[in-house]
C-alpha cells in the first residue's frame, strides 16, 4: 500500500472504535464537532508528505513502495539527517503544537525494530520477531498510532502494580491458544481518537516480580474491549479566526481501558519478562526518540519568539525590557537548534548496525525544556497584558454597525490594520491563555517526566561515563 493521503486516513478512522467523549460515543471522530478539527489537521500531515515527496517519502527497496521517511530504521549519520528534515517539515506543519503527531511513534518503533537485540534477550526472540514484523507493517500501511505507557496513579503509598490489589494496571490475565487476555488501564493515549493502531510498550521501571505486568503490544483501535475514554476537548467551537490554534491542533488525550482484550499473539512483542522490559527504554531510546521532540519543541520555541516579536511591533513596544524579554525567547530557541546539530554531529552506530544521535546534548535539553515552555507562556502574557483579552470575534468584526469602530480602536502601529492587530493577538491569546495552551503547558512540563527526575537520571549518567581526572590533578597538585 505505501504512504497514504489525507482521505484514506480519514476513511481509516471510521472503523467502529469506541471511543468516549463526555457522556457520548463518538460514531464518527471525522465529523465530530469536537474533533474534526484536529482528524483534518491530521489528515493535511498525510497530504503533506506528497506535497514535499522529496523530503518526506523514500521508496522501500524490497516492496518498491513510497514510505515516509519517518519510518525508516536509521543505517546511518546521512539517514538522521535525512529524517531531521523530515521531522521539521513535519513540525513546522502543527507548528510544534502537535507532539504525538504520528512521526512520534513512527520514530519509536523504528528504533525498537532496530534495536530488536535488545528485545531478544533472555529468550524473547518470537517477540522480537512479532515487533519487526509489526513495525514493516506499520511503514507499509502508513499507519497512525498513538501508545499508552503511563500507569494510573491511584495511591502513591503502594507500588503501582499493586494499586487496587493489582488490578488497575495493565496485566495478563489469561491465555487462549491463538491470543493472550489482558486486562486494566493506561494513559495518556494522545492521539487515540487519530490513530489506527495502539502500540504498549514500556514506561516506568517495573518490580522484578511483577511478570504479569510486562507486556508490550499492539493492536487495532477497533479491537473488542478497548475503550478510549478522551479528556474535554479544547476545539472551542472549530472557528479558525477566534481559535486560530484550538481549533486545529487539539490532539486530545485520553484514558485506555482494556477489559479483557485479547491480543494476538503474533502482535505481542514482549510478555512476562520485567529484566527485558526494563531494557527496552536504557538502550538508546532517548537518543532516537529526542531528535523528533527536540526538532518539534524547537518549531515551537521559534515560533514563540516571532509570535512574540510581532506582538511588539503591533502595538510599538521597542524598551530595553520588552527587547532583554524577546532576546530570552530568541536564546531559548537558538540553544535547542544548537543541540539538535550536536547531537547530529556526534552521532554513532548504537549495536546491531542502527545510528542514532549522540544521546548527551540531548540529556541536557530534555529536563531544561520543561522549565523554559511555562517561562515562554509567562513572557508572551508579559508582553500581551490586557491586549491578549481585547480582541474582538469574528462575528463582530463582521457586523456592519461595529466595524468601522473597531477599524479605529483596535488598529495597530504603524499602518498595522485592525484586523492584522486581532489576529495577532488571537493568535498569542491561543498559544499561552486558552484550554489548549494550558493543557500545552502541562504537556510540556512532564510529557518526557518530571524536570527534577530527569536532572539526577542526567547527573547520574554522566558520572558512569565521567573522567574526573581533570579536578582530581588540580586537588592533586598535578596541575
Amino acid at each position: 500500500m505505501g504512504a497514504r493521503i489525507g482521505k484514506e486516513f480519514l476513511e481509516g478512522l471510521k472503523d467502529g472504535r469506541e471511543i468516549w467523549l463526555g457522556a457520548s460515543r463518538v460514531d464518527d471522530v471525522t465529523t465530530c464537532p469536537d474533533l474534526a478539527g484536529a482528524a483534518h489537521s491530521m489528515a493535511d500531515l498525510f497530504d503533506l508528505q506528497f506535497r514535499h515527496a522529496d523530503d518526506l517519502l523514500t521508496v522501500d527497496e524490497a516492496s518498491g513502495e513510497q514510505v515516509n521517511v519517518t519510518h525508516v530504521v536509521p543505517r546511518s549519520a546521512a539517514d538522521l539527517v535525512r529524517r531531521r528534515v523530515a521531522l521539521e517539515r513535519i513540525a513546522h506543519q502543527t507548528i510544534g503544537l502537535m507532539g504525538r503527531s504520528p512521526d512520534y511513534l513512527n520514530v519509536t518503533m523504528a528504533g525498537f525494530a532496530g534495536r530488536a537485540d535488545v528485545w531478544s534477550r533472555n529468550g524473547n526472540e518470537q517477540g522480537a520477531e512479532n515487533l519487526v514484523r509489526f513495525q514493516r507493517q506499520a511503514m507499509l500501511r502508513d499507519w497512525s498510532m498513538t501508545h499508552a505507557i503511563v500507569n494510573p496513579t491511584i495511591d502513591k503509598q503502594v507500588r503501582e502494580v499493586d494499586s487496587g490489589g493489582g488490578e488497575i494496571v495493565l496485566h495478563l490475565v489469561g491465555e487462549t491458544p491463538d491470543a493472550y487476555v489482558v486486562r486494566g488501564a493506561r494513559a495518556l493515549a494522545t492521539l487515540a481518537p487519530f490513530s489506527d493502531e495502539m502500540v504498549v510498550y514500556p514506561g516506568q521501571p517495573l518490580p522484578r516480580d511483577a511478570t504479569s505486568y510486562a507486556l508490550s503490544f499492539s493492536i487495532p483501535m477497533r479491537t473488542p474491549g478497548l475503550r478510549i475514554l478522551c479528556r474535554d476537548s479544547y476545539a472551542a467551537g472549530g472557528d479558525p479566526v477566534d481559535h486560530p490554534l484550538s481549533s486545529r491542533f487539539d490532539e486530545q488525550d485520553a484514558v485506555v481501558i482494556f477489559d479483557d482484550v485479547e491480543v494476538p499473539k503474533e502482535r505481542m512483542f514482549l510478555v512476562g519478562d520485567p529484566e527485558v522490559y526494563n531494557k527496552a527504554m536504557t538502550t538508546g531510546w532517548v537518543a532516537n526518540i529526542m531528535q523528533q521532540t527536540t526538532i518539534r519543541a524547537h518549531t515551537k520555541l521559534r515560533f514563540a519568539w516571532e509570535l512574540a516579536t510581532r506582538m511588539s511591533q503591533a502595538v510599538g513596544a521597542d524598551s530595553p525590557a520588552v527587547n532583554e524579554m524577546l532576546g530570552e525567547l530568541w536564546s531559548y530557541a537558538e540553544l535547542t537548534r544548537c543541540v539538535i546539530e550536536a547531537a547530529e554531529a556526534g552521532a554513532h552506530e548504537w549495536g546491531n548496525g542502527v545510528w542514532f544521535c549522540d544521546e548527551r546534548p540531548f540529556r541536557a535539553i530534555r529536563p531544561t525544556l520543561p522549565r523554559w515552555f511555562p517561562r515562554v507562556n509567562e513572557i508572551i502574557k508579559l508582553l500581551g497584558s490586557h491586549s491578549l483579552l481585547a480582541t474582538p470575534t469574528r462575528s463582530q468584526l463582521e457586523d456592519p454597525q461595529l466595524r468601522p469602530l473597531i477599524d479605529l480602536y483596535y488598529q495597530g502601529a504603524g499602518d498595522m490594520t485592525a484586523e492584522e492587530r486581532i489576529a495577532i493577538f488571537r493568535t498569542a491569546w491561543d498559544f499561552v491563555g486558552s484550554a489548549l495552551a494550558g493543557r500545552g503547558e502541562l504537556y510540556e512540563r512532564f510529557y518526557l517526566a518530571s524536570s527534577q527526575r530527569m536532572y539526577q537520571v542526567a547527573h547520574a549518567a554522566s558520572v558512569r561515563e565521567a573522567d574526573l581526572s581533570f579536578v582530581d590533578g588540580v586537588v592533586r597538585g598535578d596541575r
